[in-house]
């Protein structure tokens, strides 16, 4: 009953002398004993009284005619809300054993007998009404102490939320110093190596085979400061949602093979055991992104496994998925770390000659770029000298249709004749060099115009097309040789210094086939060479 109310006591009974009676008897106490006196004359308005109001007792005359006082009785206690209600019967008889066995089954709780002696109807209400009154008393007690132990809860909840999210940030904010620790210690090496090879070219006493040497220092740790900040330019742009993919149907089993040989080319891959089974696996997605992951997982297993281990790449496909598998039988990865492996910074132990290298982020890159690609990264361990499994899971596509490439120049030996439009002289010069060691047929041109008029009278296979042009800018190139019928199968690669997702969308939109972010990758550059203009 609400708490505003005062318990109340119904008297049922069809004769209006005795119900004026007992009402007038129990009214006379009803202000110093707090309770409220309502009447019913018959069994059914008994009933609906009940389901009106809660009662602490009612006083139920056996004798009525229509529905007697145990069948009135027998109904109230069978509604769940008036189930417990005390009754006490009024009879103007001695009942016997019988009647009194029959009351009880309908759940009498007491008798009355008429005459009824104020004295003992007062004591046997007032037992009932203090009763109902208790009960009500526990009752918002109860309500108070769930309402308390509510609040607390929520309190509690709360608490260990911020406790977790001031460790969290605690981690974080470690986690981020020994990052910045090992971006200093990763730069430092390779600048040190590079001024001390630069001093030994300015000896006039440096011999021809120091001086290869310096120079082969110099470009290789060249390379490794261009990687890191690849890598951290990319885990910007990843974590920002600024990576734009150039999607589009590829078997992941020769991509995968030709980062494999890339390895192996560089003696990366000396003294290991490595298994490799590539099999097919058509995926929709970005070679360069894809070839990253790749490249990743597979530098990351030869950087934590000791020489004379052994690696193992597979692809398979599983259901609606493509596998890439990495596993080594490296130093494995501790339970605790297992759940934080691809988070931003988390590198294993931190030591101090640091001798795996690398700045913890590659992993965050991974499973990042196999997001946009709508896939999953998981990693499994079986704990620390135990090796580890990463598992790549790509959405499967269909096999391409071969078709057959448009006619462009090639080579003796198949290779497409390259295109190269650069207004810088060195670099041109440069990659020119570099292309033609390889035995790529190279055109050169100074600017925009004159490489759209090469384009139309040599038909190179390929064009790189620097962005920052005088005349005409690369995305004018572009635009201006796929309107051309002569010259729209020629596959254009774009090269440019900017590699935000607003400069790959303007690469794209103006008619090129990829965007390749300067200083430009060698293996890269050539794993795209050849591929054909349609792909």
């Amino acid at each position: 009953m609400p708490n505003t109310e005062k318990p109340k006591i119904l008297v049922v009974n069809d004769d209006p002398a005795s119900l004026l009676a007992l009402t007038s008897l129990l009214e006379q106490w009803a202000e110093e004993s707090n309770y409220d006196v309502l009447s019913a004359r018959s069994g059914q308005d008994a009933l609906r009284q009940v389901l009106r109001h809660d009662f602490a007792v009612i006083l139920l005359d056996v004798n009525m005619p229509g529905m007697d006082g145990f069948e009135t009785a027998e109904a109230i206690h069978q509604r769940p809300r008036s189930a417990d209600i005390p009754i006490i019967f009024v009879t103007a008889f001695l009942a016997d054993e019988i009647d009194r066995l029959k009351a009880y089954q309908r759940g009498a709780a007491d008798f009355l007998f008429t005459p009824v002696i104020p004295q003992v109807l007062r004591a046997k209400v007032q037992v009932f009404v203090a009763l109902a009154m208790k009960n009500e008393q526990l009752k918002r007690q109860a309500e108070k102490l769930s309402q308390r132990t509510t609040e607390l809860t929520a309190t509690n909840k709360r608490l260990v939320c911020e406790m977790e999210e001031r460790r969290a940030a605690e981690r974080k904010s470690s986690a981020k110093d020994e990052f910045l620790a090992m971006l200093g210690h990763e730069l430092r090496n390779p600048l040190s190596a590079i001024s001390s090879a630069s001093s030994l070219l300015g000896l006039p006493s440096a011999g021809v085979e120091s001086v290869g040497r310096a120079r082969l220092i110099i470009q290789r740790q060249t390379q490794h400061l261009s990687r890191i900040v690849d890598d951290l330019l990319d885990l910007s742009r990843a974590m920002s949602g600024k990576i734009l993919l150039s999607k589009k149907r590829l078997d992941l089993g020769p991509l995968v093979a030709g980062c494999l040989d890339t390895f192996r080319a560089t003696g990366r891959t000396a003294g290991y055991q490595l298994n490799s089974r590539t099999g097919p696996g058509w995926v929709d997605g970005d070679p360069t992104r894809l070839e990253q992951i790749a490249t990743n997982l597979i530098d990351n297993a030869l950087k934590y496994t000791p020489s004379g281990g052994e690696i193992e790449i597979a692809i398979d496909t599983a259901g609606d998925d493509v596998v890439l598998i990495v596993r080594d039988s490296g130093v494995g990865i501790p339970p605790d770390l297992i759940p934080h492996v691809f988070d931003v910074f988390v590198q294993g132990s931190i030591s101090i000659d640091r001798s795996q290298g690398g700045l913890g982020i590659g992993l965050s890159l991974v499973r990042r770029l196999v997001e946009l690609h709508g896939g999953s990264v998981s990693a499994t361990s079986a704990g620390s000298g135990n090796g580890s499994t990463f598992e790549i899971r790509l959405p499967r596509a269909e096999a391409a249709v071969a078709v057959d490439a448009p006619a462009s120049a090639v080579s003796a030996d198949g290779k497409p004749t390259v295109l190269l439009i650069e207004d810088n002289d060195d670099g041109r010069e440069m990659m020119a060099t570099m292309l033609g060691s390889y035995g790529y047929a190279v055109i050169q041109a100074r600017d925009g115009l004159e490489g759209v008029e090469l384009a139309a009278s040599e038909r190179p296979g390929v064009a790189l097309v620097d962005i920052g042009l005088p005349g005409i800018d690369g995305y004018e190139v572009a635009r201006r040789l796929r309107k051309d019928a002569a010259t729209r199968g020629i596959r254009l690669i774009a090269l440019t210094g900017y590699g935000l997702a607003e400069d790959q969308r303007r690469v794209l939109e103006a008619g090129f086939d990829l965007h390749m972010v300067k200083p430009v990758d060698l293996a890269t550059l050539l794993s795209q060479l050849a591929e054909p203009a349609d792909a």
